[in-house]
C-alpha cells in the first residue's frame, strides 16, 4: 500500500528496509505500556532510536496508545538528557535495560535528582542483578519482547513471572532446524505467526530460545506465556542492543590479510555488556583494529591480539559468557 505508507524501517542488524504501513499502534505494545503501569498522568523519556530502526517510534505509539506524554531522547549526549529528564520531570524510561544506568549514573555524578517509578525495558538481557539495582531506587522494570517485523510478542506484566504473549500473535516454541513444537516446559526456538493484513508472517523465526511456562499469571492475564529470552538458537548474540553475527566477524578478518581467524566474546562488566574481540595476527598495534572493528561489528569493543592458532578450536566464532536466568 504505497500510498498509505507513513514511515520505512529497517529491522536493527540488517540493511534492507522493509516497506509497510506504519499508524496508530501498529506495533501492539500498547498493551504493555499499560500493564507497566503507564498512563496520562506519566512522561516518558523514551531513549530508543529513531533513525532507520523503528524502535523509537514502536514506545512512542505505545505511549500514545496509554495517553503518556513521550521525551523523544534516543541514545547519546547522556549529560544533556538527565538535564531534559530533570528540568520535564519524566517520570518513566523506554529503552535497553544497561543504558537507564547509564543515566542514572551520570545524574549522580551530576547531583541531579530524576523523578523516574517505572522503566519500560527491551533490546536485550535485563539481568536479575540489574532488574535489582533498578528496583532498589524505586524504579519498578519491566521487560517485553518484540521485533521490529512482529511488533510486541510477549511482555512482562507486575507479577514478573514470565512473560505473557501477546494477543495478537500465535507463539510456537519448537525444535531449532526443524519446525517441530517441543514439549511444555521444554526450551526450544520462538516461532511467531502474525495475520496482520499489512505485513502477515507466517511461523517467522525469530532465532530466539525460550520455553512455555505452564498455568495463567498471577496477574489475572489468562494467555500463554513464555520463559522469555534464553538465548539464540546460533551463534548471533545482541550486546548493547544490536546483533552481531558470525558473518559480521568474517568480514572483518577477510579486511586483514594478516589476521587468520577472530573471536567475539560477549560479557558483563559493572552491570553493562561489553564486548571484546580476539585477533589471530602476526600484528602487534590492537588499534589498527579498531576502526574496522567498529565499521564491521557496528560497536566499540576492546581489541586483544594473540599469537596465530592460540583461539579455541571449538567452532565458536561468537561467545556469549553473560549467564541468563
Amino acid at each position: 500500500y504505497p500510498a498509505r505508507r507513513q514511515r520505512q524501517t529497517a529491522p536493527a542488524g540488517t540493511s534492507r528496509p522493509r516497506p509497510g504501513r506504519v499508524e496508530g499502534d501498529w506495533f501492539r505494545l500498547g498493551r504493555f505500556a499499560f500493564a507497566a503501569g503507564l498512563g496520562s498522568s506519566d512522561i516518558l523519556h523514551n531513549c530508543f532510536g529513531y533513525h532507520l530502526t523503528p524502535a523509537g517510534m514502536m514506545f512512542e505509539s505505545a505511549a500514545r496508545a496509554v495517553g503518556a506524554a513521550v521525551l523523544p531522547a534516543g541514545t547519546g549526549q547522556t549529560e544533556l538528557q538527565v538535564r531534559a529528564a530533570a528540568d520535564i520531570g519524566t517520570t518513566a524510561y523506554a529503552g535497553t535495560p544497561d543504558y537507564l544506568k547509564v543515566i542514572l549514573d551520570r545524574a549522580d555524578e551530576m547531583g541531579v535528582e530524576l523523578s523516574l517509578a517505572r522503566a519500560l525495558v527491551s533490546g536485550g538481557a535485563l539481568f536479575p542483578s540489574l532488574r535489582k539495582t533498578y528496583m532498589d531506587r524505586g524504579i519498578q522494570t519491566l521487560q517485553c519482547y518484540a521485533t521490529a517485523d512482529v511488533g510486541l510478542i510477549a511482555y512482562e506484566s507486575p507479577a514478573m513471572e514470565g512473560m505473557i504473549v501477546d494477543e495478537g500473535v500465535i507463539v510456537e516454541i519448537v525444535r531449532p532446524g526443524t519446525g517441530d513444537p517441543v514439549p511444555e516446559g521444554e526450551v526450544g526456538e520462538v516461532v511467531v505467526t502474525t495475520l496482520n493484513p499489512d505485513y502477515p508472517l507466517i511461523r517467522f523465526a525469530t532465532g530466539d530460545m525460550s520455553a512455555v511456562l505452564p498455568g495463567e499469571s498471577p496477574c489475572g492475564r489468562t494467555n500463554m506465556r513464555i520463559k522469555g529470552w534464553m538465548g539464540r538458537a546460533d551463534q548471533t548474540a545482541k550486546i548493547k542492543g544490536m546483533f552481531v553475527r558470525p558473518e559480521q566477524v568474517a568480514q572483518l578478518v577477510a579486511r586483514h590479510p594478516e589476521v587468520s581467524r577472530a573471536r567475539v566474546v560477549a560479557d558483563r562488566a559493572d552491570e553493562m555488556d561489553v564486548m571484546l574481540v580476539q585477533l589471530e595476527t602476526t600484528g602487534q598495534n590492537p588499534a589498527v583494529y579498531e576502526a574496522s572493528v567498529l565499521d564491521a561489528l557496528k560497536l566499540k569493543g576492546r581489541v586483544e591480539l594473540v599469537a596465530p592458532g592460540s583461539l579455541p578450536n571449538d567452532g565458536l566464532v561468537i561467545e556469549d559468557r553473560r549467564q541468563y536466568d
